[in-house]
């Protein structure tokens, strides 16, 4: 067990972390509002962004903001109004207010907000099909992903409607059901307790009456956030794989390219519907490079854009895929072989190494405002408190 002095040390530091960046959003607002979607009873805004000429029957992306951002600044340094404007796709981005939640996070774990009909995860439905029926959208190609409380979120939306979504991408966020408490879900942030793999799968099972089929889920995080522990990536890619009927210890593919290593499950058929990507030395935020979006707070130049990959893999951008094919081939780790031992290729590129000063949680709290302050700035900061 875990001393309080450590619990507080690390409190305060993820205050200042989200401090220190709770007014930069940054970048250029591209997006219009959603107005008229419905009854909003989670209180949301809407935010969105059409490309010119957007295709009839185009796929729709639905993209969740992390804790201190906005739907503008996301857009922006995550690259996807950009790619949307490539590939032709539309782009719904909700948007969070702080009469909701203090530091703009999305409340992922309380069941009022992430249950399916009722709170958040209802008003997000509701602007989905909003979409859908003023853009002629794709009903069969709606995909979501989003970042940290916002990834969390979005795996919450994808238990709750997983007749809605094709695919869903979850960066640096926890399983759906992980958590109903403030004190459970700090725990779960820092990989402490939570369900059996058995529980999560059966949690997510009883989220709607869907019997399948099930979306694609697209899994990243970094090896060095100390805001959402990794092992919370494995926990997810368990819940997933329950329900696709895959063995979690053993992938189809593993494979390892410079600081990214990918594990990925394909089914019976040979689509892939799992995959698990994680950038050694990442901290906490959404891996953004390869010439799309732009490094900021919380958005982490790692030479790999994970809004393209995620793209991909869900198979709505084949605006590169000669560049791709004509890219250096990667490293393959091993086939068919069980995920839980990685070859030594494998261990090497997942290796632990330094986090950025920005990550370190290792700092002792400021002498003034008292115990009980630092605890619930913090606590309000992760969006653990209103």
């Amino acid at each position: 067990m875990r001393k309080i002095s450590d619990t507080i040390a690390r409190l305060s530091a993820l205050r200042t972390q989200h401090s220190a960046h709770a007014a930069d959003h940054g970048g250029r607002d591209r997006l219009q509002a959603l107005t008229d979607f419905g009854s909003n009873p989670g209180a949301l805004k809407g935010r969105v962004h059409l490309p010119p000429d957007l295709p009839k029957n185009a796929p729709l992306v639905v993209v969740l903001h992390g804790c201190t951002q906005n739907a503008a600044g996301y857009a922006h340094h995550s690259g996807w109004s950009q790619l949307a404007d490539e590939a032709g796709f539309a782009l719904l981005f909700p948007e969070q207010q702080r009469a909701n939640n203090p530091n703009l996070c999305f409340n992922w774990f309380e069941p009022a907000d992430t249950r399916r009909d009722m709170g958040e995860a209802l008003s997000i439905r509701q602007m989905i099909e909003a979409m859908v029926l003023t853009h002629g959208l794709d009903r069969k190609r709606i995909f979501i992903t989003g970042l940290s409380a916002g990834g969390a979120k979005a795996a919450a939306m994808l238990a709750s409607y997983p007749e809605v979504f094709a695919g869903g991408a979850i960066i640096a966020g926890l399983p759906y059901g992980s958590a109903t408490t403030i004190p459970q879900a700090f725990d779960r942030m820092r990989g402490h307790g939570g369900p059996s793999e058995k529980e999560l799968q059966r949690i997510l099972r009883g989220a709607s009456n869907h019997p399948g089929p099930w979306p694609r889920i697209s899994i990243w995080q970094g090896t060095a956030d100390q805001t959402v522990a990794p092992s919370n990536a494995d926990a997810v890619a368990a819940q997933w794989l329950g329900v696709h009927g895959l063995d979690r210890k053993i992938a189809t593919r593993s494979e390892a390219d410079g600081r990214l290593a990918k594990r990925v499950w394909r089914n019976v058929t040979g689509e892939a519907v799992v995959e698990v990507n994680i950038i050694a030395g990442m901290g906490h935020g959404a891996p953004v490079g390869d010439g799309l979006g732009a490094a900021g707070p919380f958005m982490l130049d790692a030479g790999i854009s994970s809004t393209r990959e995620i793209a991909r893999f869900w198979g709505i951008d084949t605006t590169r895929a000669k560049d791709a094919a004509r890219s250096k081939p990667k490293r393959l780790a091993h086939e068919g072989t069980p995920s839980g031992s990685p070859s030594p290729a494998m261990e090497k590129v997942a290796a632990k190494r330094p986090a950025h000063p920005d990550d370190d949680l290792s700092k002792p709290p400021p002498e003034s405002g008292g115990i009980q302050t630092v605890i619930e700035d913090a606590l309000r900061a992760a969006g653990l408190m209103r």
